[in-house]
């Protein structure tokens, strides 16, 4: 069987979805949509599909099979349920929508209709976070304390549906999340409004876990320099991301090295031991998100990214916005 495909939305992200669909094989890329006909058209050229100003006319006329949803992420839900109500399969950009109640919607119109839906969370496959979740799951770090993100640049000029918080923010809680198999209970943020128009282009947050780690958020769009770092302290050292080169550090603990952590139960001292950077084999995480959203769909493998993934992300995205704007801590659980 082979699978017919198609994209809504061809913008910044939009773009890379459709030429990372012409590349991959045994697909059947069918056309395209976006409202900016100039831009659709340029798309529909590069990679010889049919260009669609109105998307239900490409729904329609094209009947794809599966669809990445990559509009701004206000149009997020009108989209997505079109899709879903014509049974087709869907990959939302993130975040899942500009609601919760949106974000609960789309998720009971896909069970509703029976159709997968996937939010593309990308930083879940880049290659240095796939080998941190292994080697945590190994116990390679032992208990994990702290989980520090620092994910800051410059403003894009594209946004303005929403803020740093939404746009930003929900990768590294999502990372967060999923590194820890744990929820957030409660948090605290402070926000400024420097530049953007409308909202917060500022974040300094603060996440508590139910296992007991504690996350921290530094984003903004007030940085000259694109920063994207995650750091994973535990018992046995600290894990470095850097999500732009893919790379992998490990900080060795060497207080730690040989303890019986079941029977001392308690960190006893912490010095500094060998440093080791993984080789690992470099991917573009977008290809490697629709490569698992086709096998979810091919019922090869599960949904990576679920659903209720996006929208716990979500919810925990407006709880720090509403604590910078009240400034006061909120509480999730």
């Amino acid at each position: 069987m082979t699978l017919k495909v198609a994209v809504i939305g061809v913008g910044a992200m939009g773009k890379n979805h459709a030429r990372i669909y012409w590349e991959l094989p045994n697909l059947d890329f069918v056309g395209i949509a976006d409202s900016d006909k100039d831009l659709g058209e340029s798309i529909s050229k590069r990679y010889g599909v049919d260009y669609f100003p109105d998307y239900r006319t490409l729904l329609d006329t094209k009947k794809p099979d599966a669809v990445t949803i990559a509009v701004p992420t206000a149009n997020h839900f009108d989209v997505a349920l079109e899709a879903i109500q014509r049974g087709i399969h869907v990959l939302i950009e993130k975040p899942i929508a500009p609601s919760i109640e949106q974000g609960e919607k789309i998720i009971q119109a896909a069970q509703q209709h029976q159709v997968k839906l996937m939010i593309g969370h990308v930083e879940r496959f880049n290659p240095a976070v796939v080998a941190l979740k292994e080697k945590i799951r190994a116990g390679k770090i032992g208990k994990v304390f702290q989980l520090d993100a620092r994910r800051e640049g410059p403003f894009p000029a594209r946004i303005s549906d929403v803020g740093v918080v939404i746009d930003l923010s929900v990768h590294d809680i999502d990372i967060m999340r999923s590194i820890t198999g744990s929820e957030v209970v409660r948090v605290y943020a402070e926000t400024e409004q420097r530049i953007h128009t409308k909202h917060e282009d500022l974040l300094t947050g603060l996440l508590r876990f139910e296992d007991k780690s504690v996350g921290t958020l530094n984003v903004n769009w007030l940085t000259p320099t694109k920063i994207r770092e995650l750091h994973i302290t535990g018992e046995m050292g600290l894990f470095k991301v850097d999500y732009l080169t893919q790379d992998l550090y490990f900080y060795e603990n060497s207080g730690a090295q040989g303890s019986d952590w079941e029977s001392l139960r308690i960190l006893r001292g912490v010095n500094e031991g060998p440093t080791i950077k993984f080789a690992l084999v470099k991917k573009e995480p977008l290809r490697s998100e629709q490569e698992a959203f086709i096998a979810a769909v091919m019922g090869e493998s599960p949904i990576a990214v679920t659903g209720e993934d996006g929208l716990e992300a979500l919810k925990i995205a407006e709880a720090i916005v509403l604590s910078g704007q009240e400034h006061r801590m909120v509480s999730l659980r």
